[in-house]
C-alpha cells in the first residue's frame, strides 16, 4: 500500500448553527490547517497515488479566503468539513481539520 499526505493552510470565515447556541453562531475566521491522507494499492501511470497539486486545487483552491458558508451546502463544522473534503479528493481515506491549536476534527472512512 502507498500512502501520501498533503497538509495545507486555509484562511476563511464561517459561522455555525448549534442547537444550544454559541458565540460561533457569529461570523468569525480561522486559519485552518487541513491534512489530507490518501492511499492506493497501485500507483497511477505517473507513479503517484494522487497529484499533490490536484489535492491543493480541490481543497485550497475552493475554500481558501472564502466565507465557507457560501461555498458548502451544510453547517460548516470542522467535522462536516472533514467529511466533505474526504469525498472531494481521489483515494482519500482520512482528513484532519484543525481550527485552532487545541481543536481538531478527524474524519476517517470505515473500511
Amino acid at each position: 500500500m502507498y500512502y501520501v499526505t498533503k497538509r495545507m493552510e486555509i484562511s476563511g470565515s464561517h459561522y455555525i448553527t448549534l442547537e444550544k447556541g454559541s458565540k460561533c453562531e457569529h461570523l468569525h475566521g480561522h486559519n485552518w490547517i487541513i491534512t489530507v491522507y490518501c492511499k492506493a494499492r497501485e500507483l497511477d501511470e505517473d507513479g503517484m497515488v494522487v497529484d499533490f497539486g490536484e489535492v491543493k486545487r480541490l481543497v485550497h483552491g475552493v475554500l481558501d479566503h472564502q466565507n465557507i458558508n457560501s461555498i458548502l451546502p451544510f453547517n460548516p463544522t470542522a467535522e462536516n468539513m472533514a467529511y466533505w473534503i474526504c469525498n472531494q479528493v481521489p483515494h482519500c481515506y482520512k482528513v484532519e481539520v484543525q481550527e485552532t491549536s487545541g481543536n481538531i476534527a478527524t474524519y476517517e472512512r470505515d473500511e
